[in-house]
């Protein structure tokens, strides 16, 4: 991949990113301009979409964990947090898992939902790392969080929101919003 490859996919990810924040419609936005020229297909572009979640996920979790606390709490919070941070991208990746347009996109999304709770069950102190179970634990921490969690509105473009659940001290919902 080229420099300018990369950035014109960073570019073009970021693009679809908006668009999914923007209208929290849960639709996979493969209208966006340069998403059939730089991912070429729903696939390519849900696993970077995917990615991305992941990875704001574990930054969130190594975030809340970081300071002695409750851990599956702290993790339940984290996911809570990263949810209400991208709604948009919470929405596409739960609609494309509800309803996958492919074989291919079930099993894609089922394997890395299940990467998403094995890091959560281990980050949680309730798994090891590899523990075939964790998966398994992963979805009740997950269920937990899923419980509290309500999109925030839509609000402007290109704002970054990192709310703490109702529930999380003033202490770490102060932090949360200096960290983002």
């Amino acid at each position: 991949m080229t420099w300018d490859t990369f950035h014109r996919r960073g570019e073009v990810l970021r693009n679809v990113l908006q668009h999914a924040e923007t209208h929290r419609d849960g639709t996979l936005p493969m209208h966006v301009s340069g998403v059939a020229e730089t991912f070429g297909d729903e696939l390519t572009l849900l696993g970077a979409l995917q990615l991305r979640w992941h990875t704001r996920l574990a930054g969130v979790i190594e975030r809340e964990v970081s300071e002695p606390v409750d851990l599956p709490s702290a993790v339940i919070t984290a996911w809570g947090m990263a949810a209400q941070d991208m709604p948009g991208l919470r929405a596409v990746l739960d609609r494309c898992a509800d309803q996958p347009s492919s074989p291919e996109m079930a099993r894609m999304l089922e394997k890395a939902t299940a990467k998403d709770r094995a890091l959560m069950a281990a980050m949680a102190g309730q798994a090891a790392p590899g523990d075939r179970h964790a998966p398994e634990v992963g979805r009740e921490l997950e269920k937990r969080a899923r419980e509290t969690y309500r999109p925030a509105p839509s609000g402007p473009v290109g704002r970054r929101r990192a709310v703490a659940p109702a529930r999380a001290s003033l202490l770490r919902r102060v932090k949360s919003v200096l960290a983002a």
